[in-house]
């Protein structure tokens, strides 16, 4: 998902017309560290997110991130950046994707009458 959304968002920004979008045959995928931030950076089990659908936000969030510090900032690498940054939302990320337990019924709330 991380190499996908910087091709995708990359190839996005060189059609908008963006002046540092650089989009040559796939190469942008072989720039900097995008391959071993991918692989083994973003993966780590320590701060990765555990559900499938949080190793998904975190994969699109790390590509986008990546992209606007490649295009509009003033890094030539965004990769270490974007996975750090992602790294401080994973608990939120593990929050709000956590699978409901098979069975389980919340406790209503009853108010007293006095």
């Amino acid at each position: 998902m991380y190499i996908g959304t910087v091709l995708v968002f990359t190839y996005i920004l060189k059609l908008c017309g963006v002046e540092g979008a650089v989009n040559r045959n796939y190469t942008e995928l072989f720039y900097g560290g995008l391959m071993l931030g991918a692989f083994f950076m973003a993966t780590d089990y320590a701060s990765s997110p555990v559900t499938p659908l949080g190793q998904l936000i975190m994969g699109f969030g790390c590509g986008f991130i990546t992209v606007l510090i490649r295009v509009f900032g003033g890094y030539p690498e965004g990769v270490s950046y974007s996975i750090l940054l992602m790294n401080l939302c994973v608990p939120l990320i593990d929050r709000w994707t956590a699978p409901k337990k098979f069975g389980y019924v919340k406790p209503v709330k009853v108010k007293e009458v006095k």
